[in-house]
């Protein structure tokens, strides 16, 4: 069987800066740029890679069945880096976190060696999603 990872799904809280932390600070290709509703949806990815892609969506997206509740609820985790999030990989970890620090990306983990055998480290973006980044070996 033949199955790819084709999405995936991250929520924001501010379209614009996850936007720009994911165009600027990643250097992400933006595939995608729509609104509906008052909301807006991004799809975001790699550079050279246009079969992969994240779509940054609303917290509350209509049809979703989301009560007022469960949305405060899933921003006070995002706010923590707790609900959601990515692993990503690059070959120069190093230069990636520099391109971060300069775009102010909020730095969780600097890269380090890990007990567990890889090189990474970590940053949250503009909504607090997690987003871990291994050095390729």
């Amino acid at each position: 069987m033949d199955i790819s990872i084709h999405s995936t799904f991250l929520p924001h809280t501010d379209p614009d800066a996850s936007l720009a932390f994911y165009r600027d600070a990643l250097g992400f290709d933006v595939r995608n740029d729509v609104g509906y509703e008052g909301l807006r949806w991004i799809t975001v990815g790699p550079a050279g890679q246009p079969a992969v892609s994240i779509v940054l969506e609303p917290v509350a997206p209509p049809g979703s069945g989301r009560t007022d509740d469960e949305c405060r609820t899933i921003e006070a985790m995002m706010a923590k880096g707790t609900y959601a999030g990515i692993n990503l990989s690059t070959p120069d970890l190093d230069a990636l976190f520099n391109r971060l620090r300069a775009n102010d990306a909020e730095i969780v983990e600097e890269p380090a060696e890990q007990p567990y055998g890889v090189r990474d480290g970590a940053v949250r973006d503009p909504a607090g999603n997690l987003i871990r980044i291994q050095e390729q070996r």
